[in-house]
């Protein structure tokens, strides 16, 4: 199978390369942006053409989502011309109110920003226009390295005694772009084979918590893992927002479509974000052996 990955620097773009060069069932090519040129698409021919998400589209500035949009119809055009297959990431914050119970796939999002409608006004367009697509709703990425990776922030700022926030009131399911990467090239190997399932699906981690709960393992996990290494620097501190006091927030996003279809099963994200952790404590373990030093 070969797939076509655009945005070349976000932390989904390289958690398929690392999928992809695990297997031998797999080429991958990586565009370094959004901007695609169709007859270039109809040589290379892919798969599928695989866009990463724009995340957190609710902070965004409306001139980047816009320019997002407009260059996802763009590629929409492209994929129609060719008969390509589009595989289109998106963030939850599209579900801008979020829903007492889990979300279903067939909830069409539809918030009051001028923004996010844009991003669902791409996704009409799509689902109206070529039937050959996969629309995947994803919980908050993270990531180690790349763009729009969180993890990889988060841990900057608190190495750096910075100050971390986090949404006491907004519940999610964070979601580790590794498990996505594995996801979508299992569920687009499975379509290879004839399975025919287009459609929009989500994905997410398991077990929802507050955006705060988050960012609090983070600290604490990252904290024992250093003074397990001598390391005793004072992290960054943790403040938790309260901006929905009336109406706690829950975008949860239920995956049980993508279990039935393609047979996905969710992550537990404190197994991945604890791994990740891991490898950046291995990864960074001789800076901290030199700080203790005081060499």
């Amino acid at each position: 199978m070969k797939l076509l990955v655009l945005d070349a620097g976000h932390c989904l773009s390289l958690a398929l390369a690392r999928e992809a060069n695990r297997r031998s069932d797999t080429e991958l090519t990586i565009e370094e942006g959004l901007e695609l040129d169709p007859a270039w698409l109809a040589e290379v021919a892919p798969d599928a053409l695989v866009i990463p998400p724009l995340s957190r589209p609710i902070v965004a500035a409306p001139a980047e989502v816009t320019a997002h949009a407009e260059a996802v119809e763009r590629c929409l055009e492209a994929c129609r011309q060719a008969d390509i297959p589009l595989v289109w990431c998106v963030s939850d914050q599209l579900y801008e109110d979020g829903f007492a119970e889990p979300i279903d796939e067939h909830v069409i999002p539809r918030p009051r920003d001028e923004s996010l409608r844009r991003l669902v006004a791409t996704g009409d367009r799509i689902r109206a226009e070529h039937p050959h697509h996969l629309i995947v709703r994803l919980g908050p990425l993270f990531a180690l390295e790349g763009s729009h990776a969180w993890l990889n922030e988060l841990i900057d700022t608190l190495i750096t005694a910075g100050e971390v926030r986090g949404e006491a009131d907004v519940t999610c399911c964070p979601t580790s772009a590794d498990a996505v990467g594995l996801a979508l090239i299992g569920m687009l190997q499975q379509q290879q084979c004839g399975a025919d399932a287009w459609g929009s699906y989500h994905l997410a981690g398991t077990e929802p918590v507050s955006v705060y709960t988050f960012v609090s393992v983070v600290r604490t996990q990252l904290a024992t893992r250093l003074e397990g290494r001598g390391d005793h620097r004072e992290l960054g501190t943790l403040r938790a927002l309260h901006h929905h006091h009336d109406h706690p927030l829950r975008r949860v996003l239920n995956c049980r479509r993508v279990l039935e279809v393609f047979g996905v099963h969710q992550k537990p994200w404190r197994l991945e974000l604890s791994n990740m952790l891991d490898a950046w404590c291995r990864a960074n373990t001789p800076a901290c052996g030199e700080e203790e030093s005081g060499s």
